[in-house]
């Protein structure tokens, strides 16, 4: 996945957040009221690991960075986002890694839709 994204020209970009505020709750996100929530995402903004990586080439650069911030958080979630620079927008986001004590991951043998 990441060797896609660089080898589509993508920028690469981490960013985490601690597990308080990683998920959408009543207590940790100010919502806004009326009918002004069209096109509003709540939780859209985590803190940025670094800056984009612009003009990275190697997939490599890229887990190295991982493995930095996962250091320097282990007790955060960090997701990988890339985005396209001539259309201007996000193109992919991806959880990379989860802190060791989360609760909220299931195997996949106990997901359900129903």
């Amino acid at each position: 996945q990441v060797d896609y994204i660089v080898r589509n020209g993508y920028t690469p970009c981490l960013e985490f957040s601690s597990p308080e505020t990683a998920y959408v709750k009543s207590t940790n996100t100010g919502r806004m009221s009326g009918g002004v929530t069209c096109n509003y995402f709540d939780n859209r903004y985590w803190s940025m690991w670094k800056l984009p990586m612009f003009g990275c080439t190697d997939g490599a650069q890229v887990v190295t960075e991982i493995k930095a911030c996962t250091k320097a958080f282990p007790d955060a979630y960090i997701r990988l986002v890339a985005f396209d620079n001539v259309k201007q927008v996000q193109c992919s986001l991806l959880l990379v890694h989860r802190p060791t004590g989360a609760k909220d991951h299931q195997s996949p043998e106990k997901r359900s839709v129903a």
